[in-house]
C-alpha cells in the first residue's frame, strides 16, 4: 500500500478542479446584474412618466387658467421689491418678492407673485427707528442710564436713537459701555445735548412761573422742554431707575393709538390721590410717550420771548396751572407750592386738557414706589391670566383693572437709601420682598456684558454706532432768532 500521508501522495490525490462549478458560480453574478440592470432601467421610466405627467397638469391648468384671454403678443414685466415682516417679528424674515404683471394685447392683465428665499442680509433700513429723549445730570445718573441704554440695546429689534441731555459726569459714565459696541445688531444712533446750567435756569426763568421743590431739581424740569431741544417728530422718555426686560418697539408701537389730539401718554394712577401733591400722583411722569410735533405746534410751556415779539401767540399751560395751582406767588410771580416737580406741572396740563392724554399701560411702568411692583414677580411660571389678576395688586379703579400686568419695562424708584438704584442692599436680602421678586432680573441686566451685544464681524457692510454732540437751542430761541429778537 502506498504511503498517503507523504507530499506527493497528497498531492495527487488532490482532486482536480471542476470546470462546471466554476462555470455556475460565474452565471449567477451575470444574471444579477441583469436583474439590477432592469430594475433600474424600469425605475428610470418610471421617474421620467411621472415628471412628464406633472407637466403636463401644469400646463393644462394654466392653459384652462389663462383661456379667457388672447395669448397673441404677450408682453411680461418684472420687478422686485424687499418685504419686511412686521417688526415684531424676527428681522431676518424679510424676502424678497419677484412681481411678474402678464399683458395681453386685450384689455386683461394678470400679476404673478413669487417669493423667493430670504436673502442672507438684513433689511435694517425698512424698520422705523425707535427714538428715546433722555436725561442724565450727575455720574451716579450717567450710571443708571447706561445700565438702561444696556437694556435697550439687549432687547431692540430695529434702528435705535438715544437723544441724551446730561452733563459732562454723565456723559463720561455712560461712554465706556458704548465704547465697546463695534457692531451692533441695528444702526444705533446717539445724541448727546449737553446745555449748561445756566442754559436750564434761563429756559426756566423766561417760563416766569414754574420752580422745583423736587430732588430732580432743574434737570427734572427739563422734562417739560425736551420737545423744544430735540428736533424729532416723537420720542419714548424713561428715568434713569428703570431698566427693559423686553423689546422697546412694543412701547413704541403705542404711538400707533393715539387719537388726533393726543399728545402725551404716561400711566394713570386713578386710585390715588394726595392733596399735599395736588393729587399729581395719579400719573407717573416717569415713563412717557411724548408726540413732539403735537407739543411744538401747541406751544405748550410759555416764554417772555413770545410777548416780546407780540405775534400773539400763546402757549398751552399757563391756564392749565392757574386752575391747578391758583394764582402765583405776587412777589416773583412763582408757583412754589409745587412738590412732584415736573410731574406736578405734567398732572396740572393733563388734568386741565384730558383730550392731550391718554393712559399708558401698567406692563410699561412696573413701578417699585408705592406700588410695590403691582405684586408681580419671577417665577409661577405655570399660572394661567385668572390667578395672575386675582394676585395683582394696586390696579382697582384705575384702567388696567381686570387687565393682566406683562412687565415689560421695570422701575425701582424710591430706593432712596442707594446711591445708584441696582446697589440696593436689598437685592442681596433673601427676607426683603422686593428683592425676592426681581432680584434675579436685575442681577442678570447688570451682569450682561456690553461686548455682548456684537453681533457680527466688523467691516463696513454691518450697522454702525453713530455718537455726536448735538447743539443746544431752545423752542423760544429758534422762534425768537427768526423775528431778530435774539
Amino acid at each position: 500500500m502506498s504511503n498517503v500521508s507523504s507530499p506527493l501522495n497528497r498531492l495527487l490525490a488532490t482532486e482536480p478542479p471542476q470546470p462546471f462549478i466554476a462555470k455556475s458560480s460565474q452565471g449567477r453574478r451575470i444574471r444579477f446584474l441583469r436583474r439590477t440592470k432592469v430594475l433600474l432601467l424600469t425605475a428610470g421610466v418610471i421617474v421620467v412618466s411621472i415628471l412628464i405627467l406633472v407637466r403636463s397638469l401644469y400646463s393644462l391648468n394654466y392653459e384652462q387658467h389663462t383661456a379667457a384671454a388672447p395669448h397673441s403678443n404677450l408682453e411680461f414685466e418684472q420687478s422686485e421689491s424687499s418685504l419686511s415682516l412686521c417688526p415684531e417679528h424676527d428681522p431676518s424674515s424679510t424676502i424678497t418678492k419677484t412681481v411678474i404683471s402678464i399683458h395681453y394685447t386685450a384689455t386683461a392683465t394678470e400679476t404673478v407673485t413669487v417669493y423667493k428665499e430670504a436673502p442672507l442680509s438684513l433689511k435694517y433700513e425698512q424698520l422705523e427707528p425707535v427714538v428715546f429723549s433722555l436725561i442724565a445730570w450727575s455720574k451716579s445718573s450717567g450710571a443708571e442710564l447706561s445700565l438702561l441704554i444696556k437694556s435697550i440695546l439687549m432687547y431692540i429689534t430695529g434702528p435705535v436713537e438715544l437723544h441724551i441731555l446730561c452733563d459732562e459726569d454723565a456723559k463720561e459714565a455712560i461712554k465706556p459701555g458704548l465704547s465697546l459696541i463695534h457692531s451692533p445688531t441695528y444702526e444705533v444712533k446717539v445724541r448727546y445735548y449737553m446745555p449748561t446750567w445756566d442754559d436750564m435756569v434761563s429756559r426756566i426763568e423766561r417760563e416766569g412761573s414754574i420752580a422745583s421743590a423736587h430732588a430732580a431739581g432743574t434737570p427734572g424740569l427739563m422734562k417739560l422742554f425736551l420737545q423744544e431741544i430735540i428736533p424729532v417728530k416723537k420720542a419714548i422718555y424713561v428715568d434713569t431707575d428703570a431698566l427693559f426686560i423686553s423689546d422697546p418697539r412694543h412701547l413704541w408701537h403705542e404711538f400707533k393709538s393715539f387719537k388726533n389730539t393726543t399728545a402725551v401718554s404716561m400711566t394713570s394712577h386713578s386710585d390715588r390721590g394726595t392733596p399735599e401733591w395736588q393729587n399729581a400722583d395719579r400719573i407717573c411722569s416717569c415713563v412717557m410717550l411724548l408726540d413732539f410735533e403735537k407739543l411744538r405746534e401747541m406751544c405748550l410751556m410759555d416764554s417772555t420771548l413770545y410777548h416780546q415779539v407780540g405775534s400773539g401767540l400763546k402757549a398751552t399751560s399757563p391756564p392749565a396751572f392757574k386752575a391747578k395751582f391758583g394764582a402765583p406767588d405776587p412777589s416773583d410771580g412763582i408757583y412754589h407750592n409745587v412738590r412732584l416737580g415736573d410731574q406736578g406741572y405734567w398732572w396740572a396740563i393733563v388734568d386741565y386738557f384730558p383730550e392731550l392724554w391718554e393712559p399708558l399701560s401698567f406692563d410699561y411702568e412696573v413701578s417699585s414706589c408705592l406700588m410695590e411692583m403691582y405684586e408681580t414677580r419671577l417665577g409661577e411660571v405655570e399660572i394661567d391670566e385668572q390667578q395672575e389678576i386675582y394676585e395683582q395688586g394696586h390696579v382697582g379703579n384705575t384702567p388696567q383693572f381686570g387687565k393682566v400686568v406683562r412687565p415689560k419695562l421695570l422701575h425701582f424708584n424710591c430706593l432712596d437709601e442707594a446711591e445708584r438704584w441696582y446697589e440696593w442692599r436689598g437685592w442681596s436680602d433673601s427676607n426683603n420682598k422686593l428683592g425676592r421678586r426681581w432680584g434675579a432680573a436685575v442681577l442678570y441686566h447688570v451682569g450682561f456684558k456690553w461686548i455682548w451685544l456684537n453681533r457680527f464681524s466688523f467691516d463696513d457692510s454691518q450697522p454702525k454706532i453713530d455718537i455726536e454732540i448735538a447743539e443746544v437751542v431752545f423752542e423760544d430761541q429758534k422762534f425768537a432768532s427768526q423775528d431778530s429778537i435774539l
